[in-house]
C-alpha cells in the first residue's frame, strides 16, 4: 500500500484543526446566539400583572407591641384564720359592693370566751372606780390604784383581741367587683390563706405591656392607647397611658407601660392578651402600598411602575419599570413609601416576580392583594 502524500496529510490535518475550532468556539457562539433568540422572545412576552395606582394616605406614627389585660383591683379571697366554712352568703359570678358579706366560718366558744373576757373587764372596771374613791380617802395607795388601772386596760385590750379575732371568721369584700367561682363548699374546713373567690374590679381595666428602650422618648403619660383584642374582631378599645416605670428592664431593654381603659361594657376581662397601638404623633400623610408590591432585596427595595411604551415592533404598549424606593413604617397590609413612588403612579402589586426592567404587562385586577390597615383574619 502506497503512502499518503504530504499534501493529503496537511489537508486532512487542516480539516482536523478546523473541526476542532469549530467545536471550540463555533458552537460556543451558536449556543449565544439560540440563547438571545430565546431572550429576545421572552422579553417579547406579555406578562399578566395585577396594579395599583399609588396615592396618599393619612398615617398616624404609632408604637404597637402585645400586653395583658388585668383588673385596678383585683385579689384572691381568703380567709386570715384557719377554721369550718358555716355559712356561704354569695353566688359564683355575682356581682357585689364594698364591705358586703361574703363568708363565715364557724365560731365555736368564741362568744362565750368573749363573754367571759367582758365580764373580766366590767369587774376590773368596777375596782379601779372603788380604788379611786379609797385613794382620796387616802385609804389605799398610788401604787395600788396605778395596778388596778393597768389591770382594767389589760381586760379590755384582751376583749378587743377577742373581738377582732371573731370579725376575722367573718369574710367581707375588700372593694366592689365581681366575684368569680366559687373555690370552697360549707363544712369545710379552710386554713389561713386558702383562696375562697376571686375578686376582679371590671370598670376601668388596666393593659401592662412593654416598648423597647429606643421608644422611651416618645412616650408620655396621658397619650391614646387602642387595644384589639381576638376575642371581639374589628373592634378598638380606647385609652390612655396612666404609668410608664421607673427604670428599664436590663434583661430585655424594655420599659413596662400601663394604659388604663374604660370598660363600662365589662366586655374586657383580666388576663385577656390584647395588640396594642400608642399614637405618638400627629397624623401625617404617606404614599402606601401592599406590602405584597415591595420586592425586598439586600441591595435595596425595588417595585415595578407602569408606564406607556413601545415593544419590539414599535407598536404602543406597556411597559413595566423597576424603581428603588425607600420605605417607612408599615401598618396592617400596607407599608409607607418614602421616597420612589409618587402619587398617581401605576405599580405593580402582584405578579413581578415573572418581571423584569422594560418587561411588557397586560393588566388584569380581578383578584387584588389586601391592602387593609387594619386587617382582622378570621380564626380557622
Amino acid at each position: 500500500m502506497s503512502k499518503p502524500r504530504p499534501a493529503r496529510r496537511m489537508v486532512i490535518m487542516l480539516l482536523s484543526v478546523g473541526l476542532l475550532f469549530f467545536l471550540v468556539f463555533g458552537f460556543g457562539t451558536f449556543k449565544s446566539i439560540m440563547i438571545a433568540k430565546f431572550l429576545a422572545g421572552y422579553a417579547n412576552q406579555v406578562q399578566t400583572v395585577a396594579t395599583m395606582t399609588a396615592g396618599e394616605q393619612p398615617w398616624q406614627p404609632n408604637l404597637q407591641s402585645v400586653g395583658s389585660v388585668s383588673a385596678v383591683n383585683g385579689a384572691a379571697i381568703s380567709a386570715e384564720i384557719g377554721g369550718i366554712v358555716d355559712t356561704i352568703h354569695f353566688a359564683s359570678g355575682q356581682d357585689v359592693r364594698k364591705g358586703a358579706l361574703l363568708l363565715t366560718l364557724r365560731e365555736n366558744n368564741d362568744p362565750a370566751v368573749l363573754a367571759q373576757l367582758q365580764a373580766q373587764a366590767a369587774l376590773a372596771a368596777i375596782t379601779a372606780a372603788r380604788d379611786a374613791k379609797q385613794l382620796a380617802a387616802n385609804a389605799i395607795s398610788r401604787a395600788q390604784l396605778d395596778s388596778d388601772r393597768a389591770q382594767l386596760a389589760s381586760a379590755q385590750a384582751q376583749v378587743a383581741a377577742q373581738q377582732a379575732l371573731m370579725q376575722e371568721k367573718t369574710i367581707r369584700a375588700p372593694f366592689a367587683g365581681r366575684l368569680g367561682i366559687n373555690l370552697v363548699n360549707v363544712g369545710q374546713y379552710l386554713a389561713a390563706g386558702t383562696a375562697i373567690v376571686n375578686l376582679e374590679q371590671l370598670n376601668p381595666v388596666h393593659v401592662d405591656f412593654h416598648l423597647p428602650q429606643a421608644a422611651v422618648s416618645q412616650l408620655a403619660v396621658g397619650q391614646k392607647v387602642d387595644v384589639a383584642v381576638d376575642a371581639y374582631p374589628g373592634q378598638v378599645f380606647s385609652g390612655t397611658i396612666t404609668a410608664l416605670d421607673s427604670s428599664i428592664d436590663v434583661a430585655t431593654r424594655s420599659i413596662a407601660v400601663r394604659a388604663t381603659l374604660d370598660n363600662a361594657k365589662l366586655l374586657l376581662r383580666p388576663g385577656m392578651f390584647g395588640t396594642i397601638t400608642v399614637s405618638t404623633g400627629a397624623p401625617q400623610s404617606f404614599v402606601t402600598l401592599p406590602q405584597t408590591a415591595i420586592t425586598y432585596n439586600s441591595y435595596g427595595d425595588t417595585v415595578y411602575v407602569v408606564s406607556k411604551g413601545k415593544d419590539a415592533k414599535g407598536n404602543p404598549d406597556l411597559i413595566a419599570n423597576q424603581v428603588f424606593v425607600t420605605l417607612g413604617d408599615t401598618r396592617g397590609d400596607q407599608v409607607a413609601v418614602l421616597t420612589g413612588v409618587q402619587p398617581g403612579d401605576v405599580v405593580v402589586v402582584a405578579g413581578q416576580v415573572k418581571l423584569r426592567n422594560g418587561a411588557l404587562v397586560a393588566i388584569n385586577n380581578k383578584l387584588l392583594p389586601s391592602n387593609d390597615p387594619n386587617p382582622t383574619p378570621a380564626n380557622e
